[in-house]
């Protein structure tokens, strides 16, 4: 009943600053177009992709969550990889048009709206203060890395604010498109960074290099067995890691010998907390069926 409750919360938490995300975006794209700014249209393009960033946790969150079936033995949980990589294509789609609308900007600069824009990053930085502030309350992984992306975004209003009041004492229009393509170089950055990652995990690569050292040099000072081969580490969204190997046995092991050496596995195994492992057991001089991979 504690988990269930813990996961309410956690649902609600998500769910209000989506919402607030969502609205908010909206209104930031109308006053980039009503206040010519560009530095507010790039945090727009921002905020749009941390909108569909919590609306996919939240979604995703619950339907990975949901038992393995059939279909999908190892359950939902690369759901979340999907929601990962839409928003990185949208992010950087966005980002685009943000630098084609930013950079003949520089050559011909347009003074803003100084007020609006002013008064834009005063409830910017309010809307996503409010945001992170209950996220700040979540314990989940999720939650955590949802409430990073509202921080920059506050940040990102404060540096709007800055330019602002900068533009109302000095006619300075170039600093606009500057901000913008700033905050854009910085988000794609990132998103790129984040895509190839999301990219790697869909096609099996080793979520964590270190790990499968660690998991290696662990299964080398059993001393029950002196050899294994077909070591494989993959991961089903990044956080939940999935290993199998072939250990070949020496001579004439019996079957409480076998027994022992599954325990003393799984107690080895125990502290990088593989949420699937699969261990096969090769007898003496047994041929391996897998040499494909």
């Amino acid at each position: 009943m504690h988990s269930h409750s813990h996961d309410d919360n956690s649902s609600a938490r998500i769910g209000w600053a989506f919402f607030l995300n969502v609205g908010f975006t909206i209104i930031e794209f109308i006053g980039g177009i009503l206040t010519n700014s560009t530095a507010i249209m790039a945090d727009a393009v921002h905020d749009l992709g941390d909108s569909l960033s919590i609306g996919l946790a939240w979604v995703l969150a619950k339907l990975g969550n949901r038992p393995a079936s059939q279909n999908f033995s190892y359950g939902y949980k690369r759901l979340s990889l999907l929601g990962s990589l839409i928003n990185g294509i949208v992010l950087i789609a966005g980002s685009a048009w943000v630098l084609h609308q930013s950079i003949p900007r520089l050559f011909d600069p347009e003074m803003p709206v100084t007020e609006g824009m002013l008064a834009l990053s005063i409830f910017g930085i309010a809307v996503n203060g409010f945001a992170a502030f209950k996220l700040s309350k979540g314990k989940t992984l999720n939650e955590k890395v949802l409430n990073w992306h509202l921080l920059e975004d506050v940040l990102g209003w404060v540096a709007v604010f800055i330019v602002s009041v900068v533009l109302m004492f000095v006619k300075w229009p170039i600093l606009d498109p500057i901000l913008a393509i700033g905050f854009t170089l910085f988000i794609l950055f990132n998103v790129i960074r984040n895509v190839g990652t999301t990219l790697k995990l869909f096609l099996q690569g080793v979520p964590d290099k270190n790990l499968a050292r660690k998991i290696e040099r662990k299964l080398k000072d059993v001393q029950e067995f002196q050899r294994f081969h077909h070591l494989h580490l993959w991961s089903l969204d990044g956080e939940h890691h999935v290993l199998t190997v072939h250990i070949e046995l020496e001579a004439d092991v019996s079957l409480e010998d076998q027994r022992n050496l599954k325990r003393r596995l799984s107690q080895e195994l125990a502290e990088f907390d593989l949420s699937h492992t699969t261990v096969e057991f090769e007898l003496y001089n047994e041929p391996c069926r897998d040499h494909s991979i």
